[in-house]
Order: structure tokens, then C-alpha cells, then sequence
């Protein structure tokens, strides 16, 4: 089962370098990431943006290009195949909406101030006690989690504890 994980930055610097460090757990199976996107609240207009890990347009357009060149090979049309499958691809990926819900995260989203940012992950499964430390460094507020009250509550406590070993280290 997956656990939801919502946590909203100062700034959205901030959270793409939180979101950087998760993808580098990830590499390290520290942590079984299914999503993570990071969305901002634009100072100018009060818009939210949403800044996808994956682009499913592009990734759709590309692989639709391709099987469509392959197709149209078949028919010795590979340049009108490849166009027609780039466009039926771009628009299957535009429509696609895996990991996070692309209207939760701006209902969410919509009650950070403007300038903000928070960090959606979507997680299988983390080591806790290897993860929290390593992200409780960029501070942050947890906004919202799926786990269960005690589960949260205990999740909190591991946060501020890493947050003050993180204050009584001396800097490098």
C-alpha cells in the first residue's frame, strides 16, 4: 500500500532540492518512490503550477512517433505514420494522470501563500529511521499524510527529533 506525503516549502527552490534528495533515496532504495511532484503557488499571479517529475506528453509523443514509424513502414508511410502516432501519443500522455491527482495537488495547493511550494511524494515504502533525517535538514511543514493518526503523530516526533540533531550539529 502507498502512503501520500505532503509537505509545503518556503520556496520553490527549496522543494526541488527536497524532491532532488528523495530522487537520490530512490536510487539508493532508501525509499519505493511511485510520484513525486513539486507544486508552487506563483508570487506574481497566485497561480498553481505543477512541476511533474515525467513530462507524459513528451514521453507519449516520443513513443507514439516511434511505434507510428514502425506502422508506417508497414504501409510505406513511415513519415505520415510517425506524425499520426507523435500526436495520438502527445495526446495520451497529455491525458494521462498517473502517481498523485493532478486536482488534489491544486485543491492542496490553492491554501499556500503565494511564492510558496509543496512537495507531493507518493512512497511504497521508505526506511524511516534513514529517510527523515536526511530531509528533516530542508525544514518544512508536513501538511497532510495517509497514514493512520499514530502513525502521523510518531512520523512528527521523528521529524522535530531530526530537526534539533540537525541544529546541535556544528556547521562544516
Amino acid at each position: 500500500m502507498s502512503n501520500l506525503f505532503v509537505v509545503a516549502y518556503n520556496d520553490l527552490v527549496t522543494a526541488n532540492q527536497v524532491r532532488d534528495k528523495i530522487f537520490s533515496l530512490s536510487r539508493e532504495h532508501l525509499i519505493d518512490l511511485e510520484d513525486a511532484v513539486v507544486v508552487e503557488r506563483r508570487a506574481d499571479n497566485g497561480k498553481i503550477k505543477l512541476h511533474q517529475a515525467v513530462n507524459l506528453t513528451t514521453t507519449g509523443a516520443a513513443g507514439g512517433a516511434l511505434w507510428g514509424g514502425v506502422i508506417g513502414l508497414l504501409f510505406l508511410a513511415p513519415l505520415l505514420g510517425a506524425a499520426v502516432g507523435a500526436a495520438a501519443g502527445a495526446a495520451g500522455g497529455a491525458a494521462a494522470d498517473i502517481g498523485v491527482n493532478d486536482d488534489f495537488m491544486r485543491q492542496v495547493s490553492s491554501n499556500l501563500r503565494p511564492g510558496a511550494a509543496a512537495l507531493f511524494v507518493l512512497a511504497k515504502s521508505e526506511a524511516r529511521d534513514k529517510v527523515i533525517p536526511e530531509l528533516a535538514q530542508y525544514g518544512g511543514q508536513l501538511v497532510q499524510t495517509s497514514l493512520s493518526a499514530e502513525d502521523e503523530q510518531a512520523l512528527k516526533e521523528m521529524v522535530d527529533a531530526a530537526q534539533r540533531t540537525n541544529k546541535q550539529q556544528p556547521a562544516q
